[in-house]
């Protein structure tokens, strides 16, 4: 007989594992029915004959859990002849009311019995009746569970139990019939599933899962069509899914490990948890449950700090969108219960006390202390062991009084080292969370101020460096361990937090890699849609000379932009604003919502920009407002300035009003770039040098996700006059963990999908005509259907299509739907056939429906279609930055100190020219040959200068060589300008170029 490939085979596997039977192995009397747990993990077989629909129970183990372990509490209530409904009913009552999260940690009290619905799992120093009450309780599986009181044919593939009280749902599906869990489990549960039913009731069981072979998904709330499912995947190759497994299925892990009696005690009793006040209704509330990589991470750090004691470095790369408050919160409060596995890793402990005396989070997002306090209110029957301490009195009084939690502020950093170096007699976990240090202003100032770190512009803060700085300043003690959290590990990071490997590279403890957060949908893809200034200018070029388009007043911009070197902040500005205007605020993106960030090189730079923006707004009759975001004080033309005297409102308020609906664009130069979260942000204007980590933390800004909004990749967008796209990549590579780069997309594919499209005989021209007429007069909607409809039936039979003809058909639609869509929010231009064609084809789409004789797997997975199946996820329409599947690797730093007779890096004349030309004189009517005699010619001049040999050439002091050589080319430069205006135009009034020029200048002489 062949293998059986079904749901059924699926669901065999998990009962035979968890139970170490099968219904079917009973059935077929291979093995007698047990009486009791028979093998496997434990758990027992459920009947559906013995549930309960009303109260969502399993009565048959839910009465005998309670008679075999809490006999004398039941007989208080025998004395009345009702008792199991009472039982039964102030149980639902209870449930309705607060979750069964509440009744599994409280028990339940009725009249003066109380009842312990679960028995916790028992830690290192717990009593042997602890360990022997843990093993009492009921771990039970049913199989197609007839949950409905309303229709009681309607079944559940799974149930799992614990003591007749449902803990989860599996709907189960199998990839070898066609089916899998993100289509089709994921639709069963929005659209098949009756949720008024008790048992589906938010609150009733902690989650539900929808898995197959492959992946899993899962939810706390089952709200219809709205239903949110999140992954519950391990990550393959640093993206989505799950790897393959030798010995089984790749959801193997799920049942030989999730769903461990200890596992899911673990996860009830320290994880799962309700969000909201005290006060909300059950409605209101969100129920978390741990994302696969939040489970992980923080399993393995406990279980290696029990292995290792303290004095141990952790590095965790997490992403953006991993979800780090929850995972700092779950360790946070597990560290303190975290016990010695030995007496030789226990330092001044022993193995039946807790490894560390104090927990301190160092993090600059203040949530996370209320965030700890709540949560901990729910895990932690001791209340207030979480002390804020954000002044340094507190810290020392938390520190000494040895509150379990103390959660700090990255200022206080230094003075923790030092604290806990005094207190050798005590041992520390310190959790550093590195993601949010962002806002900057006068707080941090002192905190540059003791190590060292002085200048103008102090509103970026690295932090990974000021902690790696203020740990180098005392010798590592061996009473703490520390927990680093960040997505951008830079590789003197790596070194210190980071895991030694047998071959002296250093990796993360562990990893949730952007690419995977992307991936999963957790955040946007910011690299989908850069574009840099000259690869915007050469398509709105080809637009503009293209007969097809119209054209606009923004192109005429740009060719004087580009073509005549206008490189001026106020031409960048209106650049900047026309197309915020028009393709983001005038599209009505995220919901008339969307804002933009302009980031700038300098707070000077910032202010200028500021008020070249605030300028043009003001002549087009201020149809939105802009903030400036900077710390100090900043004098600029004799005129001293500051953020708040500019915003007309305090700093402290900036974050707030940014966000009000009013305020759309933010101007920066260094704040905010890093830890600010702004979910409407969903353009940037880039023109600063961002490389490196600062490169990933600026872009990442417009990452958030807003499902509320709508927010979606094709809706970001990054306009960049600085970087080239190889700068960027450069940058992001390290921390995607993957990357390609696809060119700039030739926007005439819409052209040829159009003519695909049209040459069908699916539709006829005229019928795109009144489609369009109709809908943007706003006709009623039933007039429209039938002109679609007509479409539709030549599709499905009319046209006699062949089944494969129809799924190309269909790709290609959706194909122009999702390209044009990027293209129409990027570019200010119109193409009427196209727009016309985009919003008849919208509609259509959903009515191409492909009959499968076999199953409607192919239309359903269709209908979810995601357009990487067809290569085309990161087609867009300008430089789509890709980024590969490889690990990538980082050169420790150089620690070699660069002298004046180190090795320098030296160009060619033509590269170093060509280079220079490449970025700032695109156009130059010059021939190459030309641009080298001017090169050599001013270099000539230079040397030539009297100052020159005694000033520069034979002047040890790099500082004061610097100051003359700017002096000398400024002289040279002033002589030259009359033959060469253009030139010295924008050498004497764009600091950009003028520093790009000096430096290119200072590599010529070195070569003559």
């Amino acid at each position: 007989m062949p293998s059986q490939t079904n749901e059924l085979a699926l669901e065999t596997a998990i009962e035979k594992a968890l139970c170490g039977i099968s219904t079917e192995d009973i059935k077929s009397g291979t093995i007698a029915e047990p009486t009791s747990s028979y093998s496997g993990q434990g758990y027992v077989i459920g009947k559906p004959a013995d549930f309960n629909a009303k109260y969502a129970l399993d009565e048959l183990r839910f009465w005998d859990f309670l008679e075999s372990t809490q006999k004398e509490e039941l007989e208080k209530l025998k004395r009345q002849s009702d008792w199991k409904i009472k039982v039964l009913d102030r149980f639902d009552k209870l449930v309705k009311k607060y979750g069964i999260l509440r009744l599994l940690r409280k028990g339940l009290a009725v009249d003066d019995a109380h009842f312990t619905l679960f028995y916790v799992a028992p830690l290192q120093n717990s009593s042997q009746a602890i360990k022997d009450n843990f093993e009492k309780n009921q771990f039970s599986l049913t199989r197609q569970l007839r949950y409905s009181v309303a229709n009681p044919l309607e079944e559940i593939d799974m149930v799992i139990f614990i003591n007749g009280i449902p803990i989860s749902t599996l709907e189960l599906k199998n990839q070898w019939t066609g089916q899998n869990a993100k289509v089709h489990g994921v639709d069963q549960y929005k659209y098949k599933r009756d949720i008024t039913q008790p048992l589906l009731n938010f609150g009733r069981c902690i989650v539900h899962f929808a898995m197959d072979t492959d992946e899993i998904y899962m939810t706390t709330k089952l709200d219809g069509a709205n239903t949110f499912f999140l992954p519950f995947n391990m990550g393959n190759q640093f993206g989505k899914g799950n790897p393959p497994n030798a010995f089984g299925h790749k959801t193997s892990y799920f049942w030989q490990d999730i769903l461990r009696k200890e596992s899911i005690a673990n996860i009830i009793q320290h994880f799962v948890r309700f969000d909201g006040s005290e006060n909300d209704a059950l409605s209101k509330k969100t129920l978390y449950f741990p994302r696969y990589h939040q489970l992980d991470v923080v399993r393995k750090l406990i279980k290696d700090s029990r292995k290792k004691g303290a004095g141990e470095t952790y590095l965790i790369q997490h992403s953006a969108g991993s979800g780090k408050s929850n995972s700092i919160t779950w360790l946070a409060y597990q560290l303190i219960e975290a016990y010695p596995e030995s007496e030789t890793v226990a330092g001044n402990k022993t193995t039946n006390q807790p490894l560390f005396d104090s927990v301190i989070v160092v993090t600059d997002r203040r949530l996370l202390d209320k965030q700890l306090r709540d949560n901990i209110k729910e895990f932690s029957e001791v209340k207030n062991i979480v002390a804020p301490a954000y002044k340094s009195a507190d810290l020392k009084s938390a520190l000494e009084n040895g509150k379990r939690i103390i959660v700090t502020t990255i200022q206080k950093f230094p003075f923790i080292i030092e604290g806990i170096a005094d207190m050798s007699h005590k041992q520390f976990a310190v959790i550093v969370d590195e993601a949010h240090s962002s806002q900057s202003g006068s707080s941090a100032d002192k905190l540059n101020e003791a190590i060292g770190n002085t200048g103008e512009d102090q509103d970026y803060k690295d932090y990974q460096d000021k902690i790696l700085q203020a740990m180098q300043s005392r010798k590592m003690t061996k009473n703490a361990s520390y927990f680093a959290f960040t997505a951008t590990p830079k590789n003197n990071t790596l070194e210190k937090f980071g895991v030694k490997q047998e071959d002296g590279s250093f990796k993360p403890f562990h990893l949730y890699s952007m690419k995977q957060a992307i991936e999963e949908g957790f955040i946007l893809d910011v690299l989908a849609n850069y574009t840099t200034y000259k690869s915007y200018y050469e398509i709105e070029k080809s637009i503009e000379e293209n007969p097809l388009f119209d054209t606009s007043k923004a192109q005429k911009k740009l060719r004087a932009y580009v073509e005549k070197h206008k490189q001026t902040v106020g031409t960048k500005a209106e650049i900047m604003l026309d197309h915020f205007t028009s393709s983001v605020v005038n599209t009505k993106k995220l919901k008339g919502k969307a804002k933009a960030m302009v980031v700038t090189q300098s707070i000077e730079s910032a202010i200028r920009y500021y008020q070249a923006l605030q300028q043009l707004l003001n002549s087009r009759g201020n149809p939105f407002k802009i903030v400036i975001a900077f710390s100090g004080e900043k004098e600029v033309d004799g005129i001293k300035y500051t953020e708040a005297q500019m915003n007309g409102f305090p700093e402290s308020e900036t974050k707030d009003k940014f966000d009000e609906d009013e305020y759309r664009v933010l101007v920066v130069a260094n704040k905010y770039l890093t830890g600010f979260d702004q979910p409407k942000l969903s353009a940037m204007y880039v023109d600063k040098k961002l490389q490196g980590v600062l490169a990933v933390q600026t872009l990442s800004r417009l990452n958030r996700s807003a499902n509320k909004l709508g927010k979606k990749t094709e809706d970001l967008f990054v306009l960049d006059f600085f970087n080239t796209v190889e700068d960027i990549q450069k940058s992001f590579d390290p921390f995607y963990t993957s990357t390609t780069l696809s060119g700039a997309t030739d926007i005439n594919v819409l052209h040829e999908l159009k003519d695909s499209l049209d040459d069908s005989g699916i539709y006829e021209q005229s019928e795109v005509e009144d489609f369009n007429e109709k809908y943007f007069n706003k006709v009623d909607a039933q007039f429209l259907s039938p002109i679609i409809d007509v479409a539709a039936q030549r599709f499905v039979s009319d046209l006699e299509l062949e089944e494969k003809d129809k799924a190309d058909y269909k790709i290609k639609a959706k194909q122009f739907v999702k390209i044009y869509g990027q293209v129409a929010a990027i570019l200010p231009y119109e193409m009427i056939a196209w727009e016309k064609l985009f919003w008849f084809l919208k509609f259509l789409i959903p009515k191409l429906k492909i009959e499968d004789p076999q199953s409607d797997a192919l239309d359903k997975l269709l209908e979810s279609v995601d357009l990487s199946t067809y290569g085309l996820e990161r087609v867009k329409l300008n430089a789509s930055i890709s980024l590969d599947d490889d690990e990538s690797v980082l050169d420790p730093q150089n620690p070699n100190v660069r002298g004046a007779h180190g090795q320098e890096e030296k160009d060619e004349l033509e590269t170093i020219i060509n280079g220079f030309n490449e970025k700032w004189f695109q156009g130059w009517e010059a021939t190459p040959e030309d641009q080298r005699v001017k090169f050599i010619s001013l270099s000539k001049s230079i040397q030539a200068h009297p100052d020159f040999d005694k000033k520069v050439a034979q002047n040890a002091d790099d500082q004061n060589r610097e100051l003359a050589l700017k002096k000398i080319l400024d002289d040279v430069m002033s002589q030259q300008r009359r033959q060469e205006l253009e030139l010295y135009k924008l050498y004497a009034q764009d600091p950009s170029f003028y520093q790009a020029f000096f430096n290119t200048m200072k590599q010529v002489i070195n070569l003559r």
